[in-house]
């Protein structure tokens, strides 16, 4: 009679202990590798977000009014420059150069600014300052009048006197620092808004001056300028629905013009769950630092990811 052989339930129940520990095991390596998965899947989304947001802060920085950099931790209600503000200031406020109008347009042949960027202190129009006119040779006016009517949504129109217009700012004519000065229209302001004569020459509305640092009875003129048609606002408010808080930047609103980010500028969200953002100016550089959190969207892990940036 043939003997069969199998296995008895010992070493059954041994098999099926074995099985049990190699795949608790394995579910624990599974669970390990997706958590980390997830993590890495957040950081580098985190990285991304944060270099992302602040190359969009940089690129706007880095055409800016250099001295109109200004800081408030009271929704706008006053204001300092960004060099004496300290820790607490929520509203970062500047002054942009319009860099798009100044690089013109192409003509056929070649590519044409809209505005020079300089006065000819020599001509004969810049010496009669009763005539309300400046030259400014090298500039293709029309060109920054299209550019900046795009720009603004057809808002600013440097032909249309009664309405909103461009200011300019004479580079380095400013003794006594009151950043506060480049925000408003009429006397004794560094912003002076300015219509089109003609391609090469600017006019001064009736109701605006330049100023007088000299108390000769006129307005004083600077060989180089900057023209602006926006201001820029970065706000960071709180988030009532996580422990962070929203950076949100605001543009294509005129404070020479009476108006105010909150009222009357563009707004883009650039980030959310922002743990940390700080903003320091040290003489005309600018270092900005950025975190955001992953707010637990991941799993239970909260990551955050830092950058810095400099902008000269």
């Amino acid at each position: 009679m043939k003997k069969l052989s199998a296995f008895t339930l010992i070493e059954l129940v041994m098999v099926i202990v074995v099985f049990g520990i190699v795949a608790g095991i394995g579910a624990e390596i599974l669970v390990k590798v997706y958590e980390n998965y997830l993590r890495t899947r957040a950081i580098n989304r985190l990285q991304s977000q944060t270099e992302i947001t602040l190359e969009q802060i940089a690129k706007r920085l880095q055409y800016r009014i250099k001295d109109s950099v200004r800081a408030s931790n009271d929704a706008g209600a006053n204001w300092v420059s960004l060099p004496n503000a300290t820790v607490g200031y929520t509203i970062i406020e500047w002054l942009g150069i319009s860099n798009e109008s100044f690089l013109g347009e192409h003509n056929g042949a070649s590519v044409v600014p809209g505005w020079s960027g300089f006065l000819d202190m020599d001509d004969t129009v810049n010496t009669n300052l009763a005539a309300r006119t400046l030259s400014t040779p090298g500039s293709t006016l029309s060109y920054a009048r299209d550019i900046i009517l795009a720009l603004s949504d057809n808002n600013v129109n440097m032909d249309n006197e009664g309405g909103k217009l461009p200011a300019l700012i004479f580079k380095g004519s400013k003794p006594l620092y009151n950043v506060n000065l480049y925000y408003n229209q009429g006397v004794n302001n560094y912003t002076t808004r300015i219509s089109r004569n003609t391609d090469s020459t600017f006019h001064i509305p009736a109701n605006d001056n330049l100023i007088d640092f000299d108390n000769d009875g006129f307005g004083d003129l600077f060989e180089q300028y900057y023209l602006s048609h926006t201001a820029y606002a970065l706000v960071l408010s709180a988030n009532a629905a996580n422990d962070g808080f929203d950076l949100t930047l605001f543009y294509n609103y005129q404070p020479w013009e009476g108006e105010t980010y909150a009222a009357n500028g563009t707004s883009v969200p650039l980030a959310e769950d922002v743990s940390t953002f700080r903003i320091r100016q040290e003489g005309d550089v600018i270092r900005i630092k950025l975190c955001i959190h992953d707010n637990n969207q991941n799993s239970n892990f909260d990551f955050s990811a830092c950058k810095e940036k400099v902008i000269y």
